[in-house]
């Protein structure tokens, strides 16, 4: 294995966020990035420690009565109405005078917990659809995220499952704690698991290719998450994974950068999900055969990456409303393929100045991450050295031409699913779920649809709807409760809650927050998993 060292430019972009990896052969599949921290001598990220008391259940009989139910199909909040759960899985839903069935059918005892819900809502469990536990740019410090501070902050923003996409600490860490969630033993959210394919650094041809699918399928991955752009896999060796995953009945995403590939044709070769945006104006081009680049474009530079990509992608690509932006929309659809577009990882670079200075940051974000954030030429995502007005302009037509997109694709009958892309560019865990969907309801989308996108559109992307996405007769229990309607004011979601004027004391307040984040029937404190955070962040700052 080749040595690695500290002030090796491309061991800094494999850091920051497996992007441009550094030549690190001889990993067990799905384990190359977890291979070269330990080499270059960061310490492993620790594993989840047993919940103990944390969380309460599963129960033998759960109730939650008199609550609105928003369930997560589109419909319309009904109630009051009572939920009935057995363990974790939800055995009766009864509405008004008719919400007996607990009286009815349940004397009680002391495997048997009441939750009154009078005045709150209950929604489906969120489902992050584009998560990172450990995005790697921290390393650059010589530490790893806390994995007990990711899980809390995730969990207390009421995301009870998460799309793992890339594995950066390795499938066997992954596979493992997704074993310990599934079995109620730690605090953390669902994990479906999606490892990075390698391309060249680890495989040369499609043979290779083909046996690492069906290694990391035998030791638990369930996806497959490819940048062949990035990693400047051949297309044959692409082909031949992508068909060894599809026999196995796994589900594929691709994260696209430059110009090999776009939207349309990964979807066409049977990919499922395309993650973020950068696909699809290439997939509408017009005006010439190639992207009208800047002429001192280089790829490796990420400052110029960044500036060239974001002034240039839709500039030369089909408008609203055009035949061709119409045909991409359909083809896509009729392919079945689903857009996860980070928003808000996008859109919130319009106001650098006020992402940066969120006001969770102080209690939420762990110092290291608040230095991986700043920007830093050899860190991923972080390549906004110079972000004049000019590029936060820019950056405000791009993302309306996206939203555009991604509303008319929903409305055509598209499936969106919502993905933070924690982890990145001051986007924190938790936090930057809850700006991914008002991102989206800016777009256009309905509140009801963002709450889809938040849970059912996630489940079906996973092919897990028939358990969870939505609150029916049957499903997992894995829901969220909350004491104001997120219909009226996504801002409630946040864990720093909602402030707005209180006239009976004449004083602002906040209110929101989520009260109680249920998976699998056990029952955890949302605003205690908070305070817990607070707690992690407070002792890491006192070091």
């Amino acid at each position: 294995m080749y040595k690695i060292y500290r002030n090796c430019g491309v061991m800094m972009f494999l850091l920051a966020g497996f992007l441009y990896p550094s030549l690190v052969y001889g990993a067990e599949p799905g384990e190359l990035v977890a291979s070269w921290i330990e080499e270059i001598g960061v310490p492993k990220p620790k594993d989840l420690p047993p919940r103990g008391d944390e969380g309460e259940g599963p129960f033998e009989h759960l109730i939650i009565k008199d609550v609105f139910i928003i369930d997560g199909t589109g419909a319309p909040a009904y109630g009051p109405a009572t939920v009935t759960i057995e363990k974790d899985r939800i055995v009766g839903i009864s509405r008004g005078e008719h919400a007996s069935y607990y009286k009815n059918n349940i004397k009680g005892g002391v495997d048997t917990k009441v939750i009154d819900g009078k005045g709150m809502y209950l929604l489906p469990g969120f489902i992050d659809s584009h998560f990172h536990y450990g995005s790697g740019i921290s390393a650059y410090f010589g530490k790893l995220n806390d994995p007990e501070y990711v899980a809390k902050l995730t969990l207390g923003h009421g995301i009870t499952t998460v799309r793992e996409v890339a594995a950066i600490w390795g499938l066997n860490w992954m596979v493992r704690h997704k074993k310990r969630s599934d079995a109620g033993e730690i605090t953390a959210p669902r994990l479906v698991v999606y490892p990075q394919f390698p391309g060249l650094m680890e495989l040369k041809t499609p043979m290779q290719a083909r046996k690492w699918v069906r290694t990391v399928h035998k030791r638990g991955a369930e996806g497959i998450k490819f940048a062949r752009n990035e990693f400047d896999t051949p297309m044959d060796m692409y082909k031949a994974a992508i068909e060894e995953a599809k026999a196995l009945d796994m589900e594929i995403s691709d994260h696209h950068s430059i110009d090999k590939t776009t939207t349309l044709d990964v979807a066409r070769l049977g990919v499922n999900s395309s993650e973020h945006f950068s696909g699809l104006p290439q997939a509408m081009r017009t005006g010439g055969t190639i992207k009208k680049y800047p002429v001192d474009y280089v790829n490796g530079q990420y400052e110029k990456r960044l500036k060239g990509d974001e002034a240039y992608f839709w500039g030369d690509t089909a408008q609203p409303g055009s035949q061709k932006w119409h045909q991409t929309i359909a083809e896509l659809i009729e392919l079945d393929h689903t857009l996860v577009p980070t928003l808000a990882i996008l859109g919130d670079r319009r106001d650098m100045m006020a992402l940066r200075q969120a006001e969770w940051h102080d209690q939420f974000t762990m110092p290291y991450l608040m230095k991986a954030f700043e920007p830093n030429p050899k860190i991923h995502g972080s390549g906004t050295l110079d972000w004049t007005t000019d590029d936060e302009l820019i950056q405000r037509r791009n993302t309306d031409m996206l939203m555009q997109f991604v509303d008319d694709f929903k409305n055509a009958g598209g499936r969106v699913a919502a993905g933070s892309d924690a982890g990145y560019i001051y986007m924190l865990y938790g936090f930057g779920f809850v700006r991914e969907l008002e991102y989206l309801r800016e777009a256009g989308f309905h509140p009801l649809e963002v709450i889809q996108s938040a849970t059912l559109k996630g489940a079906e992307l996973m092919n897990m709807e028939k358990d969870l996405g939505s609150i029916e007769v049957g499903k997992k229990a894995d829901m969220v409760l909350i004491s104001e309607n997120p219909l009226t004011n996504l801002k409630v979601l946040y864990g720093t809650g909602h402030r707005r004027f209180n006239f009976d004391s004449s004083k602002m307040e906040r209110v929101g927050g989520v009260k109680y984040t249920i998976k699998d029937g056990i029952v955890w404190d949302a605003k205690q998993l908070l305070v817990d955070v607070r707690k992690l962040v407070a002792g890491e700052k006192s070091k």
